[in-house]
C-alpha cells in the first residue's frame, strides 16, 4: 500500500510549533489533491493545511488543540484511492510522542512537577510574568510526563533562536539523563499582589456572557505584556496636510487607471514614516534586557481592523526601499488579506515601527499601545477641515486648512523625550512639505 505522510508544514521563519484548530476531515474520508483537509494557528494567523495528493486519510495523529512541531508527522495518507479501514482508536505517532520513562521513580499527579527541594509547583504557560518566556506548550508536556522539575528544565542548553529549549533538546536529555540529580538553590519567591479585583455585577436575563475567541486572548495578553513592560510616554503634534490631501484628490482617480491600484493616504504616511527611521534611525530599536538592537531594515506594521473585530499588524518590509507605487500596492495587497482573512505567516512577522490610523474611525487623536518587542508606534487621528491663522505675504490671514493630529507612544526606557519629539516633527515635516509636483 502507498502511503503519503502529511506534515505540519513550515509557516514562516521563527515558527517551531504550530497548534490544531480543527481537522476537516476524519479517518476513511477521501481528499483530492490540494483539497484543505485541517485548519491550525500560529500565533495571530489561521492557515489551512491542504492534502499532498489524491487518497484516504489513513491515520490521524494528533487531536485538536495540539501543539505540533514543524515537519512531524500529522496524518497518514492512503495515495492512489486505496481505502484504509477506520480505526476505533487513534495511534499515537512514534515520531511526536515521548517514549515513557523507564525510570522506577514515583510520579506526581498530572500538572504538576518535581523540585529540588522535593516540593511541588505548577508550569506556566508563555505569557505568564513568572515563566522564563523560552518554554513552549510542547515542551512543557513533555516536560510534565517526564516529571522534570522547571530548574532541570531551565539547565538544558537550548539549541533554538535565542537559546530556546527545542523538543530535540529535552528528548536528547532525557537519553543521557543521570541519577541522582544536583541540588539547585533555590530561588526566593516573590510575594505576590494581595489586591483583589473589584467583583463584576451580572444581573440574569439582562446581561450575557461572551467567551473570548483565540485572537482576542492572544491580543489582551500582548496589551498587558506591552504595558507591563514598556514605560509608556505619548507626545502630540497638530500638522498641516491641506496640501497633501489636495494632491491625493488630484490624483486618485489617475492613479487607479493607470496601476489598477487605490491610493489611500496610509501609503503616504507609511513613506512619511520610514523618512523620518531614515533621520532617527534609534527608533527603529528592540530592548533585549540591557541591549538594545537596532534594526536595519525599516519594516512598517499597519495596525489593521479585521471583520471580526480583532485586531491584526500585516507588515510592509523593507517600507524605505519602495516608492509610491510600490507602498500603495504592498498596503492594498495586506490589507485585503487581512479583510479576507488570508494572510500568511510570513506577512505579520517582523515589523520594527508600526501605525494605527485611528483617524479611521473618527476619532481625532489616540494613545496607542507599543507592539512589543518595538519601543514606539505612531497613532494618526482624523482628517479635519477647520479655519487656521496662517502667515503669507501679505501677513495672518484666517483660511480653511486640513488638520491632523499626530501622537507618539515610546518606551522611555530608551527613547527619551528629545528622540522621540524630534522624530514626531519629523513626520509632520515630511506630511506638510509633500511635494505636490510629484508626478504619478
Amino acid at each position: 500500500m502507498s502511503t503519503i505522510e502529511l506534515k505540519m508544514p513550515k509557516m514562516g521563519e521563527s515558527i517551531s510549533e504550530a497548534t490544531i484548530l480543527n481537522w476537516l476531515k476524519k479517518v476513511g474520508d477521501p481528499v483530492e489533491e490540494d483539497e484543505t483537509i485541517l485548519e491550525v494557528a500560529t500565533d495571530k494567523v489561521d492557515s489551512e493545511v491542504p492534502s499532498p495528493c489524491n487518497g484516504v486519510i489513513s491515520k490521524i495523529l494528533f487531536e485538536p488543540n495540539e501543539v505540533v512541531a514543524i515537519g512531524s508527522v500529522i496524518a497518514i495518507i492512503a495515495a492512489d484511492g486505496e481505502v484504509a479501514q477506520k480505526e476505533t482508536k487513534k495511534e499515537e505517532s512514534s515520531i511526536e510522542k515521548v517514549q515513557e520513562k523507564e525510570s522506577s521513580s514515583a510520579s506526581l499527579p498530572k500538572g504538576e512537577m518535581s523540585t529540588s527541594s522535593g516540593q511541588r509547583g505548577q508550569f506556566k504557560v508563555i505569557g505568564s510574568s513568572e515563566n522564563d518566556g523560552f518554554l513552549s506548550p510542547l515542551v512543557i508536556s513533555i516536560a510534565k510526563k517526564e516529571n522534570l522539575s522547571i530548574e532541570e528544565v531551565q539547565s538544558i542548553a537550548g539549541s533554538g533562536e535565542g537559546g530556546r529549549i527545542r523538543k530535540s533538546d529535552i528528548i536528547g536529555y532525557l537519553k543521557n539523563r543521570k541519577y541522582p540529580l544536583p541540588s539547585r538553590p533555590q530561588q526566593p519567591q516573590v510575594s505576590k499582589s494581595t489586591y483583589k479585583a473589584p467583583p463584576i455585577s451580572f444581573v440574569e436575563g439582562k446581561d450575557r456572557i461572551v467567551e473570548m475567541d483565540r485572537m482576542r486572548k492572544m491580543i489582551a495578553d500582548h496589551m498587558v505584556y506591552s504595558k507591563h513592560t514598556s514605560p509608556h510616554v505619548t507626545s502630540y503634534i497638530e500638522v498641516d496636510v491641506t496640501n497633501l490631501v489636495q494632491w491625493r484628490n488630484n490624483y486618485k482617480v489617475r492613479f487607479q487607471e493607470k496601476y489598477g491600484e487605490k491610493l489611500t493616504f496610509t501609503p503616504i504616511f507609511v513613506e512619511a514614516v520610514a523618512k523620518a527611521i531614515q533621520e532617527y534611525p534609534m527608533i527603529n530599536v528592540s530592548v533585549d534586557e540591557n541591549k538594545i538592537v537596532v534594526h536595519k531594515d525599516i519594516n512598517i506594521g499597519m495596525a489593521t481592523a479585521l471583520p471580526s473585530g480583532n485586531l491584526i499588524v500585516p507588515v510592509v518590509k523593507q517600507a524605505d526601499e519602495k516608492n509610491l507605487l510600490g507602498l500603495a500596492k504592498q498596503v492594498n495587497h495586506l490589507a485585503n488579506n487581512a479583510r479576507n482573512n488570508c494572510l500568511k505567516p510570513e506577512e505579520i512577522q517582523g515589523s520594527t515601527f508600526t501605525i494605527s490610523n485611528v483617524g479611521t474611525f473618527g476619532s481625532l487623536m489616540g494613545t496607542p499601545i507599543i507592539n512589543q518587542p518595538e519601543v514606539a508606534i505612531l497613532a494618526l487621528g482624523i482628517i479635519k477641515k477647520r479655519p487656521e491663522v496662517i502667515t503669507t505675504d501679505k501677513g495672518d490671514e484666517i483660511a480653511i486648512r486640513s488638520m491632523m493630529y499626530l501622537s507618539l507612544s515610546f518606551d522611555h526606557r530608551v527613547v527619551d523625550g528629545f528622540l522621540g519629539g524630534s522624530f514626531l516633527r519629523k513626520v509632520g515635516d515630511e506630511l506638510e512639505a509633500f511635494d505636490t509636483n510629484r508626478e504619478i
